[in-house]
């Protein structure tokens, strides 16, 4: 008798629960260290934006580590490495509160800057210079011009490569298993370890990635579409 294909197998009981558990925390993970990275991507080109070299040298250097060195090593030395520098009273606290998630949060957060100061960066430059003129003759800081005028403009003009970055990061949550993270592909080599059905587990995470994957870019270019529309 030949080998028979049954996905009921690993969705049912407590196997159905860890690929639940396992799609949840893979989705925070992924959004958790996508608003850090955005938030730090900002204001790293806001930095780097500024008419001093020692500064923007320091943000290169930063661009540089987090797009040469593998993520995964990224990911053990937050988690192996950082919290030994940190001072005790603080070393206690990030492990009594999930210290695998959060630094796997860290990690994927600060590379993932890395990579968003790059597309923002390209999108400042593709607007005229003429508008941060403009916005400086009428009274505007640096803060101001860029916050009110040209950021707004370049976080339009980069929405497609930040939809491959949150793709990108979203694959990338699969890393964190190295340091015990309970995401989808550690549930998933879980449920395998449990029913010897690898074939079908990992049937089952492939659909999810794909979906949520999928679900991803319709998302992305419906945003696409309707700041287009605003431009006008």
């Amino acid at each position: 008798m030949g080998y028979v294909f049954d996905p009921a197998a690993v969705l049912t009981g407590q196997y159905l629960d860890w690929f639940i558990w396992g799609v949840a925390t893979t989705i925070a993970l992924t959004v958790a260290a996508w608003l850090l990275g955005m938030t730090l991507g900002i204001i790293l080109t806001l930095v780097r934006t500024l008419p001093f070299r020692p500064l923007e040298w320091v943000v290169a250097g930063y661009v540089e580590y987090h797009r040469n060195v593998p993520l995964l090593v990224q990911i053990l030395v937050w988690y192996f490495g950082v919290p030994q520098l940190l001072p005790r009273a603080i070393r206690m606290w990030v492990n009594g509160h999930h210290s695998e998630f959060l630094l796997a949060m860290v990690a994927l957060g600060l590379a993932k800057a890395a990579y968003i100061t790059e597309d923002l960066r390209s999108g400042i430059r593709s607007i005229p210079k003429t508008q941060y003129e403009a916005a400086r003759s009428i009274g505007f800081n640096y803060l101001q011009a860029m916050s009110y005028v040209i950021l707004p403009q370049a976080l339009r003009i980069v929405i497609p490569p930040l939809i491959n970055q949150t793709l990108l990061l979203f694959k990338n949550t699969s890393l964190a298993m190295a340091i015990g993270v309970g995401e989808l592909t550690y549930r998933t080599r879980e449920v395998d370890s449990y029913t010897f059905k690898t074939f079908e587990a990992f049937a089952v995470a492939t659909i999810i990635y794909l979906s949520i994957s999928f679900a991803i870019m319709a998302l992305g270019a419906f945003a696409d579409r309707r700041l287009k529309l605003e431009l006008r």
